[in-house]
Protein backbone atom coordinates (compact mmCIF):
# COMPACT_ATOMS: atom_id res chain seq x y z
CA UNK A 1 0.00 0.00 0.00
CA UNK A 2 1.14 3.30 -1.30
CA UNK A 3 1.38 5.80 2.30
CA UNK A 4 0.65 8.83 -0.04
CA UNK A 5 4.06 10.60 1.14
CA UNK A 6 6.25 10.59 -1.55
CA UNK A 7 7.96 14.30 -1.51
CA UNK A 8 6.76 14.74 2.13
CA UNK A 9 9.56 16.30 3.96
CA UNK A 10 9.88 14.14 7.81
CA UNK A 11 12.07 15.43 10.53
CA UNK A 12 12.43 11.83 12.73
CA UNK A 13 13.91 12.17 16.59
CA UNK A 14 15.74 9.50 18.48
CA UNK A 15 17.02 8.27 14.61
CA UNK A 16 20.08 7.13 15.01
CA UNK A 17 19.36 3.75 15.89
CA UNK A 18 16.21 1.52 16.95
CA UNK A 19 12.70 2.24 16.45
CA UNK A 20 13.30 5.69 15.11
CA UNK A 21 15.77 4.36 13.00
CA UNK A 22 13.13 2.18 11.04
CA UNK A 23 10.68 4.22 10.93
CA UNK A 24 12.92 6.55 9.41
CA UNK A 25 14.13 3.90 6.52
CA UNK A 26 10.41 3.46 6.48
CA UNK A 27 9.67 6.70 5.73
CA UNK A 28 12.21 7.12 3.02
CA UNK A 29 11.33 3.89 1.37
CA UNK A 30 7.73 5.41 1.21
CA UNK A 31 9.49 8.68 -0.71
CA UNK A 32 9.58 10.98 2.11
CA UNK A 33 12.74 13.27 2.22
CA UNK A 34 13.87 12.73 6.06
CA UNK A 35 15.45 14.27 8.10
CA UNK A 36 17.18 12.14 11.03
CA UNK A 37 17.76 13.90 14.19
CA UNK A 38 20.23 12.73 17.64
CA UNK A 39 23.03 13.77 19.39
CA UNK A 40 26.19 11.16 18.07
CA UNK A 41 26.58 13.00 14.66
CA UNK A 42 28.54 9.87 13.49
CA UNK A 43 25.99 7.48 14.11
CA UNK A 44 24.15 9.70 12.39
CA UNK A 45 25.77 9.71 9.54
CA UNK A 46 26.47 6.06 9.16
CA UNK A 47 22.17 5.85 9.66
CA UNK A 48 21.92 8.46 6.98
CA UNK A 49 24.02 7.06 4.46
CA UNK A 50 22.77 3.58 4.79
CA UNK A 51 18.94 4.57 4.83
CA UNK A 52 19.92 6.32 1.44
CA UNK A 53 22.23 3.99 -0.14
CA UNK A 54 18.28 1.30 0.31
CA UNK A 55 16.19 3.15 -0.30
CA UNK A 56 17.17 5.90 -2.55
CA UNK A 57 15.88 8.06 -0.64
CA UNK A 58 17.03 12.00 0.23
CA UNK A 59 18.48 11.75 4.08
CA UNK A 60 20.40 14.14 5.88
CA UNK A 61 20.64 14.63 9.46
CA UNK A 62 20.80 17.18 12.08
CA UNK A 63 23.11 16.12 15.13
CA UNK A 64 21.44 18.02 18.30
CA UNK A 65 20.30 17.05 22.08
CA UNK A 66 16.56 17.69 21.70
CA UNK A 67 16.54 17.80 25.81
CA UNK A 68 17.70 21.24 25.65
CA UNK A 69 16.25 24.33 24.40
CA UNK A 70 19.06 25.41 22.45
CA UNK A 71 18.94 22.21 20.48
CA UNK A 72 15.49 22.29 19.96
CA UNK A 73 15.41 25.97 18.61
CA UNK A 74 18.48 25.11 15.89
CA UNK A 75 16.41 22.02 14.32
CA UNK A 76 13.94 24.82 13.72
CA UNK A 77 15.98 26.92 12.35
CA UNK A 78 17.85 24.19 10.35
CA UNK A 79 14.76 22.72 9.54
CA UNK A 80 12.23 25.08 9.59
CA UNK A 81 9.52 23.28 6.68
CA UNK A 82 7.97 19.67 8.19
CA UNK A 83 4.86 17.73 7.01
CA UNK A 84 5.79 14.87 9.27
CA UNK A 85 7.08 15.01 12.96
CA UNK A 86 8.10 11.96 15.09
CA UNK A 87 8.85 13.32 18.39
CA UNK A 88 11.11 10.51 20.44
CA UNK A 89 13.33 11.96 22.84
CA UNK A 90 16.07 9.20 22.43
CA UNK A 91 16.96 9.36 25.85
CA UNK A 92 17.09 5.23 27.79
CA UNK A 93 14.69 4.80 30.38
CA UNK A 94 16.25 4.95 33.74
CA UNK A 95 14.60 3.83 37.22
CA UNK A 96 14.79 5.76 40.22
CA UNK A 97 13.09 5.74 44.01
CA UNK A 98 10.96 8.70 44.36
CA UNK A 99 13.52 9.64 47.47
CA UNK A 100 16.83 9.72 45.06
CA UNK A 101 15.36 12.12 43.12
CA UNK A 102 16.37 15.69 42.59
CA UNK A 103 15.02 18.77 41.80
CA UNK A 104 17.54 18.61 38.91
CA UNK A 105 16.49 14.91 37.79
CA UNK A 106 12.36 16.39 36.99
CA UNK A 107 14.00 19.08 35.40
CA UNK A 108 15.77 17.13 32.88
CA UNK A 109 12.97 14.72 32.51
CA UNK A 110 10.34 16.87 31.76
CA UNK A 111 12.86 19.03 29.01
CA UNK A 112 13.52 15.25 27.77
CA UNK A 113 10.24 14.25 27.49
CA UNK A 114 7.56 16.69 27.66
CA UNK A 115 9.42 20.16 26.29
CA UNK A 116 11.78 18.82 23.90
CA UNK A 117 8.14 17.20 21.63
CA UNK A 118 6.14 20.45 22.50
CA UNK A 119 8.17 22.84 21.56
CA UNK A 120 8.49 21.26 18.22
CA UNK A 121 5.10 20.24 17.86
CA UNK A 122 4.54 24.51 18.58
CA UNK A 123 7.04 25.22 16.36
CA UNK A 124 6.08 22.88 13.35
CA UNK A 125 2.19 22.53 13.64
CA UNK A 126 1.61 26.12 12.16
CA UNK A 127 3.10 25.10 8.83
CA UNK A 128 1.49 22.22 8.73
CA UNK A 129 -1.81 23.60 9.39
CA UNK A 130 -0.98 26.73 6.93
CA UNK A 131 -0.56 23.42 4.29
CA UNK A 132 -3.28 21.50 5.18
CA UNK A 133 -1.30 18.46 5.85
CA UNK A 134 0.85 17.40 8.72
CA UNK A 135 1.46 13.91 10.52
CA UNK A 136 2.96 14.54 13.94
CA UNK A 137 3.79 10.82 16.23
CA UNK A 138 4.92 10.91 19.57
CA UNK A 139 6.71 8.11 20.99
CA UNK A 140 6.17 7.46 23.97
CA UNK A 141 5.97 3.91 26.15
CA UNK A 142 3.35 1.46 27.33
CA UNK A 143 3.56 1.29 30.90
CA UNK A 144 1.74 5.06 31.09
CA UNK A 145 -1.05 2.57 30.44
CA UNK A 146 -0.02 0.75 33.81
CA UNK A 147 2.47 2.85 35.83
CA UNK A 148 5.75 1.28 37.66
CA UNK A 149 7.65 1.48 40.81
CA UNK A 150 10.25 3.91 40.38
CA UNK A 151 9.17 5.66 37.40
CA UNK A 152 7.36 8.61 38.85
CA UNK A 153 9.65 10.91 37.11
CA UNK A 154 9.12 9.05 33.59
CA UNK A 155 5.25 8.98 34.33
CA UNK A 156 4.79 12.58 34.90
CA UNK A 157 6.64 13.90 31.84
CA UNK A 158 5.10 11.48 29.45
CA UNK A 159 1.51 12.15 31.20
CA UNK A 160 1.79 15.82 30.80
CA UNK A 161 2.39 15.20 27.27
CA UNK A 162 -0.16 13.26 27.03
CA UNK A 163 -2.18 15.66 28.27
CA UNK A 164 -1.42 18.82 25.95
CA UNK A 165 -1.34 16.47 22.98
CA UNK A 166 -5.08 15.60 24.09
CA UNK A 167 -5.81 19.62 24.33
CA UNK A 168 -3.88 20.72 20.72
CA UNK A 169 -5.93 17.60 18.58
CA UNK A 170 -9.39 19.43 17.70
CA UNK A 171 -7.15 22.64 16.92
CA UNK A 172 -5.18 21.14 14.47
CA UNK A 173 -7.72 18.25 13.07
CA UNK A 174 -9.74 20.62 10.93
CA UNK A 175 -6.55 21.13 9.17
CA UNK A 176 -5.65 17.74 8.54
CA UNK A 177 -3.30 17.59 11.16
CA UNK A 178 -3.46 14.59 13.03
CA UNK A 179 -1.20 13.86 16.81
CA UNK A 180 -1.21 10.01 17.64
CA UNK A 181 1.07 8.29 20.22
CA UNK A 182 2.64 5.34 20.08
CA UNK A 183 3.01 3.56 22.88
CA UNK A 184 5.43 0.49 22.86
CA UNK A 185 6.78 -2.39 25.37
CA UNK A 186 9.19 -4.63 24.88
CA UNK A 187 11.37 -3.56 21.24
CA UNK A 188 14.39 -5.57 20.47
CA UNK A 189 16.19 -2.32 19.96
CA UNK A 190 19.99 -1.59 21.25
CA UNK A 191 19.03 -0.36 23.99
CA UNK A 192 16.86 -2.75 25.40
CA UNK A 193 19.67 -5.70 24.76
CA UNK A 194 21.88 -3.49 26.77
CA UNK A 195 19.93 -3.25 29.37
CA UNK A 196 19.07 -6.98 29.02
CA UNK A 197 22.98 -7.96 29.42
CA UNK A 198 23.14 -5.60 32.06
CA UNK A 199 20.50 -7.51 34.13
CA UNK A 200 21.55 -10.67 32.81
CA UNK A 201 25.73 -10.08 34.30
CA UNK A 202 24.43 -8.97 36.93
CA UNK A 203 22.02 -12.53 38.26
CA UNK A 204 25.04 -14.39 36.34
CA UNK A 205 22.58 -16.29 34.06
CA UNK A 206 22.81 -16.53 30.34
CA UNK A 207 21.09 -13.65 28.67
CA UNK A 208 18.73 -15.77 26.46
CA UNK A 209 17.51 -16.78 29.88
CA UNK A 210 16.64 -13.14 30.63
CA UNK A 211 15.05 -12.57 27.43
CA UNK A 212 12.67 -15.57 27.74
CA UNK A 213 11.77 -14.18 31.18
CA UNK A 214 11.08 -10.62 30.16
CA UNK A 215 8.97 -12.12 26.94
CA UNK A 216 6.55 -14.34 29.53
CA UNK A 217 5.08 -10.49 30.29
CA UNK A 218 3.45 -10.41 26.66
CA UNK A 219 0.65 -12.44 25.43
CA UNK A 220 2.80 -12.56 22.09
CA UNK A 221 5.89 -14.06 24.09
CA UNK A 222 8.48 -12.70 22.13
CA UNK A 223 10.00 -9.29 21.44
CA UNK A 224 8.72 -6.92 18.57
CA UNK A 225 11.17 -6.19 16.05
CA UNK A 226 12.63 -2.32 15.56
CA UNK A 227 11.44 -3.08 11.94
CA UNK A 228 7.38 -4.14 13.28
CA UNK A 229 7.89 -0.52 15.57
CA UNK A 230 8.84 1.85 12.74
CA UNK A 231 6.00 0.78 10.20
CA UNK A 232 3.34 1.25 12.99
CA UNK A 233 5.07 4.59 13.50
CA UNK A 234 5.14 5.19 9.29
CA UNK A 235 1.72 4.15 9.21
CA UNK A 236 0.22 6.67 11.53
CA UNK A 237 2.24 9.33 9.13
CA UNK A 238 -0.05 8.19 5.90
CA UNK A 239 -2.26 10.36 4.23
CA UNK A 240 -5.00 7.83 4.41
CA UNK A 241 -4.43 8.20 8.24
CA UNK A 242 -6.23 12.01 7.96
CA UNK A 243 -9.37 10.91 10.44
CA UNK A 244 -7.13 8.97 12.80
CA UNK A 245 -6.24 11.41 15.85
CA UNK A 246 -5.38 12.02 19.23
CA UNK A 247 -4.91 8.09 19.66
CA UNK A 248 -2.43 6.05 21.95
CA UNK A 249 -1.98 2.96 20.70
CA UNK A 250 -0.29 0.60 22.47
CA UNK A 251 2.51 -1.89 20.68
CA UNK A 252 3.28 -3.98 23.58
CA UNK A 253 2.39 -7.57 21.96
CA UNK A 254 -0.81 -7.96 24.96
CA UNK A 255 1.44 -6.86 27.90
CA UNK A 256 -1.44 -4.51 29.07
CA UNK A 257 -4.20 -6.34 29.85
CA UNK A 258 -7.07 -3.50 30.59
CA UNK A 259 -9.66 -2.52 28.06
CA UNK A 260 -8.94 1.30 27.62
Amino acid sequence: MDLGLRGRRAVVCGASSGISRAAAHRLAAEGAIVTLVARTEDKLATAASEIAADTGAEVDYVAVDLATRDGRARLLEERPVVDILVANAGVPQRFASFQTLTKEDWDYWFESHFFSALDLIYGYAPGMMARKFGRIVNVSVNFIKFPQVNAGHSHAARLALAGAIAALVRELAPHNVTINSVLPGLIDTPALRRALQERAAARAVPYEDIVAEVCQRTAAARLCSAEEAGDLIAMFCAAQMGYVTGQNIINDGGAFQGLF
